[in-house]
């Protein structure tokens, strides 16, 4: 079985090997080792209740069980802009009216925003080729919405995901070439891993002090603002399903979406249910057909999720033994189920 589980000091060496397959389009995961110890130690201090508002963030990692393979990883920051600023554009409407010459005009502008300063982020979400088969990466991405909706007191009332943006065929932002790198002279890469890693220092220092027109773009910078990279269009996809939308908010460097929402409007926090599990036989659970649902335990420290066919019955989720030991449940323990939706049976099909 596939899961999700809460990051353990012990997996960073297969971290490590993991950050070297994500090429240079990822800069929150590299495999930098000191970076990474970081991350998990501060992730371990989170858990267990040690860290400071300011610093506290969850990471996941993605295991197959049946291999002991880590194949992806993700993450929540809890309240962000809280020890380092975080920015955003936020698109705005200004109108320009003359009576006398008959002439009315309405145009977008780009303000720094600190707007988001206190929600939490989804973020850092990498799945290894490997392993993006159907549903793989959906279990990766809802993992955290699972998470939220069984600890919901850990997190704020509000939570956002920056998007990338989009990206000539060359590689380059459109918006980055004709806004970004005027003001802080330095390669798109390097200016989003300082920021990444918390070296923000040289955008309050140097980013536009005045809000920014985006009709006096040239036209591809003003296609791109709010656009989203082809890549993650799969991504914002499903976290619209989820229940993020976006409100006027980009992303500094290239003008990719941000989408937010409150964390009680999430479909995982509405809908999932909490219920005890029963164990059946494998052979009872291979007749379920066509449904399948999102199933966690309730355990904060040893926290696990994964897909499994079927969906709550007469108040109990059922199991496989050998589901149950992958989620670390036993028959009678509270599980956290979200129901997907079967497939729709096309009309007029035999």
């Amino acid at each position: 079985m596939i899961v999700v589980r809460v990051v353990e000091t012990g997996d960073l060496d297969a971290l490590v090997a993991l950050a070297g397959e994500t090429g240079p389009g990822l800069t929150t995961f590299k495999p930098d080792r000191d970076a990474l110890a970081a991350r998990v130690a501060r992730a371990r201090r989170t858990m267990a209740g040690d860290a400071a508002p300011r610093e506290a963030g969850y990471f996941f990692v993605m295991e197959d069980t049946a291999t002991g393979d880590v194949a992806g990883v993700c993450g929540i920051e809890t309240e962000v802009g809280l020890e380092q600023p975080f920015y955003n554009y936020r698109v705005s409407t200004v109108v320009h009216a003359s009576q006398d010459l008959g002439i009315w005009t309405r145009m977008r502008a780009l303000n720094i925003s600190h707007d988001l300063t206190g929600y939490a982020e989804v973020c850092s979400l990498f799945l290894s080729p490997r392993y993006r088969t159907a549903g793989v990466g959906s279990l990766l991405s809802r993992s955290r919405f699972m998470f939220i909706a069984q600890f919901r007191e850990r997190f704020p009332q509000r939570i956002c995901a920056e998007l990338r943006g989009h990206f000539d065929a060359d590689g380059t932002s459109p918006f980055w070439r004709a806004v970004g790198s005027h003001f802080y002279q330095i390669d798109f890469n390097v200016a989003d891993y300082l920021s990444s890693h918390g070296r923000k220092s040289f955008l309050a220092e140097l980013m536009p002090r005045f809000p920014v027109y985006v009709e006096l773009l040239p036209d591809d910078a003003q296609r791109a603002v709010g656009l989203t990279h082809s890549d993650t269009l799969p991504a914002r996809k499903m976290l619209e399903t989820e229940g993020l939308r976006y409100e006027n908010h980009v992303d500094i460097f290239d003008a990719g979406p941000v989408l937010e929402c409150h964390v009680a409007d999430l479909r995982t926090v509405r809908e999932s249910v909490v219920v005890p599990v029963g164990i059946v036989a494998d052979a009872q659970r291979q007749a379920v057909d066509g449904e399948r649902s999102l199933v966690s335990n309730t355990s904060l420290d040893d926290f696990r999720v994964g897909f499994a066919a079927g969906a709550p019955h007469a108040g109990v989720f059922c199991l496989s033994a050998s589901e149950a030991a992958a989620l670390r449940v036993k028959a009678g323990d509270p599980v956290r189920v979200l129901p997907q939706k079967a497939p729709k049976q096309k009309q007029g099909s035999t």
